[in-house]
């Protein structure tokens, strides 16, 4: 395939990715987002196996192997449950990481291959487009992993930290710095490797101080590193499609930790260097068993939302574990029967990733309409007969507006104890993904629901 027609196909990939972008940044245009997504993948590596030009030995492993990694990601994205999809994305990310260091390491080793000149006389633009490359995908790739980890409960999701912890970090930052240097002046192998290794050892260090309620940031800027590692790499290779993946998965993982910090009153600095997540002993609070909940059933959550005129609906983390969204649903068309007015109010966090609720409710059919954001439904609380909060905990916690010392102080959360009355449904007075009680549950116009959300809003529509 001639350099001008490969050019063009990498260029329609490109547009098709960037329409990609655009359908997925509303739920009524994602399913077409992900279709575009997929056609330009598609484009883009059908291209890139057709202009290899030699259909040797090499190109029927290329095959085999393109064979078996997509059966594989086929399976586990079949098999995965909604819940589950944050440490996926987390995993997948690793993997990006993964990819771009071992293309670094290709290309260094083996230059002439990739007409960057030869072994110790590398050019020095490739050099440094390399070292960046295999320097973010190796900080990607073990950053994701403790991020996979930490979210999938194998590793205590509380910040992991240690005296001179940023210094350390800066330390070897600076010193990252002066290998790159120093590589495209001697070009020695050693160097290369001391810079993979010491970005293995800083993608560990910059995600153990972070704490559970920050993962959200954390996964949406592990996607933007792995963009960046991408975008490194294809200026290596000087691969077109790659430099204009790269970026755009690149700067929308920055925009998007930069719209979460906002909606967590947080700046990004704050979050990289574990300052929230770290705070010391931040449940120190009464102990549950020293106060008084009022425990109510689904008698008493039928009876109040059926004699309400408007009902918020909250969803959080454990609607998404009992898999509750098409019960919920169920009841929710109940209510309207009963000409009831029924909102749903998303948190920026709510969940364990960005859109994470939106999705499940997309699943269980509900209308875009009556999903609304933080910022356009928090003053209704106060004009609301019911919340009904599902699942939700941290994004929901009045600590966050009065109590200097908790880790989730400054976070906008979600006025729910402006409601007339508040049902919330959750298993026990455990404390959130953040660690801390919740205030909300002792609140005199709080109703504790103790059961399976799933269960209990069954229950509950079968009562109205």
């Amino acid at each position: 395939m001639s350099a001008n027609l490969l050019a063009i196909f990498y260029l329609v990939s490109g547009v098709l990715f960037i329409l990609a972008l655009r359908g997925l940044s509303s739920p009524e245009t994602s399913r077409r987002g992900n279709f575009y997504g997929i056609i330009g993948m598609a484009i883009a590596i059908g291209v890139t196996i057709l202009s290899i030009g030699n259909f040797s030995t090499g190109f029927v492993f290329l095959l085999v192997f393109l064979l078996i990694g997509g059966s594989i990601g086929a399976f586990i994205a079949f098999k995965i449950p909604m819940t589950a999809m944050p440490e996926l994305v987390a995993g997948f990310h690793s993997l990006v990481g993964l990819a771009a260091v071992f293309v670094a390491i290709s290309a260094f080793l083996n230059p002439e291959v990739f007409n960057l000149g030869f072994p110790g006389n590398i050019k020095i633009a490739s050099l440094i487009e390399m070292s960046l490359g295999a320097a973010i995908g190796a900080i990607t790739f073990t950053g994701s992993v403790i991020a996979f980890l930490k979210l999938r409960g194998l590793m205590s999701g509380s910040p992991i930290t240690f005296l001179g912890q940023h210094f350390i970090n800066l330390a070897l930052g600076v010193i990252l710095i002066g290998l790159v240097i120093y590589l495209c002046n001697t070009q020695k192998e050693y160097l290369f490797w001391s810079l993979i290794a010491i970005s293995f050892l800083v993608g560990v260090l910059l995600i153990i101080p972070i704490g559970g309620a920050d993962m959200p940031v954390v996964i949406s800027m592990l996607n933007s590193y792995s963009g960046w590692a991408a975008a490194g790499i294809g200026f290596t290779l000087e691969n077109s499609a790659l430099i204009i993946t790269g970026a755009l998965v690149g700067s929308s993982g920055a925009i998007l930790s930069y719209i979460m910090c906002k909606g967590m009153n947080r700046s990004f600095f704050n979050v990289i260097l574990g300052g929230w997540g770290a705070t010391e002993d931040s449940s120190k609070s009464v102990s549950k068993e020293q106060k008084p909940v009022k425990n109510g059933n689904a008698d008493d959550a039928a009876f109040l939302m059926k004699n309400a005129s408007s009902v918020i609906i909250v969803p959080g983390y454990g609607m998404a574990v009992a898999q509750a969204q098409h019960a919920l649903r169920e009841m929710v068309d109940s209510l309207k029967k009963n000409g009831v007015k029924v909102s749903y109010a998303i948190h920026p966090v709510a969940g364990r990733m960005p859109g994470h609720m939106n999705v499940l409710l997309a699943e269980a059919n509900v209308p875009y309409d009556e999903v609304f954001e933080l910022e356009d439904i928090n003053n209704d609380f106060a004009n609301c007969d019911v919340a009904y909060v599902i699942g939700a905990n941290d994004v929901t916690n009045p600590v966050a507006k009065t109590d200097p010392q908790s880790p989730i102080y400054g976070m906008p959360i979600l006025d729910v104890e402006k409601s007339k009355s508040v049902l919330f449904v959750k298993r026990s007075l455990s404390p959130g993904y953040a660690g801390i009680d919740n205030d909300l549950f002792y609140r005199e116009n709080t109703l504790m629901l103790f059961a399976d959300a799933k269960k209990m809003t069954e229950e509950i529509t079968k009562s109205l």
